[in-house]
């Protein structure tokens, strides 16, 4: 078969600039949305509860207890109006702290919420002035300062709502109980480390989320960069394994023929004869490339025994004989991705017994067994070490051994070459009829 025939990283494409995907992600970890998600929602829907079921019991024991007082009917009036202030504020979409990723600097949210939880924060402050039993509403209104402010000015105002739910229940009491500010101040301490906690845990998720989609979005794109650059491989193998051969043989054929044109003219044309009938194979082989990409020679049907055999008779000529021997004894119909490679596989053994192995004979085995397919090819030519073939191409040339070595490869089959200086070559291909998934 002769020595090793050898044949000669693309990037992305995509052009963008270093670092954008992180700005994308940090753009969308920013967008103000846990309102938006369902676990959100259901907080915010817990917390409006709370705050009016507070503020409705708050105002019931007032009216039950001081309902004859002079300043009665302004409290129930104050707290109807802290109620319709505080949904017009939930009603506007509600206030949020922009999840953004751990550790960046939360932003101060638009003056018109700052405004509205102002004045809620007023509001009650007189109503506790003047019904120290609205105190516990503050508890919303803890999650409300969390949800708007960042966080260095909304834990000043939680410690400001529970200063006043302490004097409250000191007023309330009439005298002073350590259960009395220790109780509010750690209500306020839990319901803080609780939002924040979830606030924490939900940038993490978002950054996380965002992190998977970007690492799902790099190896879609990995894997398609990795099938351009199979697909640009099986491509240059086609053709060096149809069109280029064909083109060796046609000049190897038109200087035979120009060496014995003078001194042996019919010889002559014969070969010119051959080199046509390679030519008009090779155009053959040209369309059909641009249409489907398989071999002309299987496309003429008869399947890959008859595909062989034309190509033995296409590459035989006075100096090389190439016989072809099939064993099939059950008539097997071979799946056509084994048939093509198969045929490649024989057309690119022969162009390397033609090009190296000064052979005078070639064989074409095809053995077809119960669960493998076997091709052999044959020769008495000079032989070569096959230690020193490369395992990938590594020259202009073309592709030979190691573009075999690949089809079989790609088959999930096995390639074994036996030679030796002088003892010719034998190159056999073993493909499984199963194909691995």
């Amino acid at each position: 078969m002769g020595g090793p025939v050898t044949r000669p990283r693309r990037s992305d494409g995509r052009g963008g600039r270093p670092g954008a995907a992180g700005r994308r992600c940090a753009v969308c970890a920013s967008e103000q949305v846990p309102d938006g998600e369902p676990d959100a929602r259901r907080l915010v829907t817990v917390l409006h509860a709370t705050f009016f079921l507070l503020l409705g019991s708050s105002m019931a024991r007032f009216v039950q207890r001081h309902g004859g007082e002079a300043h009665a009917p302004w409290v129930p009036a104050l707290a109807v109006a802290l109620a319709l202030l505080y949904v017009a504020g939930s009603w506007r979409g509600g206030p949020a702290v922009p999840l953004l990723p751990p550790g960046a600097r939360v932003p101060w949210p638009p003056v018109r919420r700052l405004v509205w939880l102002g004045a809620v924060v007023v509001a009650w402050a007189v109503l506790v002035e003047m019904a120290p039993s609205f105190g516990w509403v503050a508890v919303p209104l803890f999650y409300a300062a969390l949800r708007t402010l960042p966080p260095p000015a909304a834990y000043a105002l939680v410690t400001v709502l529970t200063v006043f739910v302490i004097l409250a229940q000191l007023t309330l009491a009439q005298r002073f109980d350590l259960d009395l500010v220790i109780g509010p101040a750690a209500v306020a301490a839990f319901a803080t480390s609780v939002f924040t906690q979830m606030q924490r845990q939900a940038a993490r998720q978002r950054a996380l989320i965002g992190d998977l989609i970007r690492t799902r979005r790099e190896l879609a794109a990995a894997e398609r960069r990795a099938g351009t650059l199979a697909e640009r491989q099986r491509l240059s193998m086609e053709i060096h394994d149809s069109l280029a051969q064909g083109l060796s043989s046609q000049r190897m054929l038109l200087q035979a023929a120009d060496r014995t044109w003078d001194a042996d003219p019919a010889k002559a044309r014969g070969h010119v004869r051959a080199a046509a009938s390679i030519a008009e194979h090779n155009l053959t082989e040209a369309r059909r490339f641009v249409h489907d990409l398989a071999p002309a020679d299987l496309a003429r049907g008869g399947g890959l025994p008859q595909a062989l055999r034309a190509l033995a008779e296409r590459s035989g000529d006075d100096r090389l004989t190439v016989r072809v021997h099939i064993d099939d004894p059950g008539g097997v119909e071979l799946p056509d991705p084994v048939c093509s490679a198969l045929l490649r596989i024989a057309q690119g053994a022969l162009a390397n017994v033609r090009e190296h192995a000064g052979a005078a004979t070639a064989a074409l085995t095809l053995t077809v067994l119960d669960d493998q397919v076997v091709l052999d090819v044959a020769d008495d030519g000079r032989g070569f070490d096959p230690a020193a073939l490369p395992e990938v191409p590594s020259g202009v040339r073309g592709h030979g051994v190691p573009a075999i070595r690949a089809r079989v490869r790609q088959l999930g089959g096995t390639l074994t070459i036996e030679s030796a200086p002088g003892e010719g070559a034998v190159l056999t291909a073993a493909i499984p009829l199963e194909q691995p998934q």
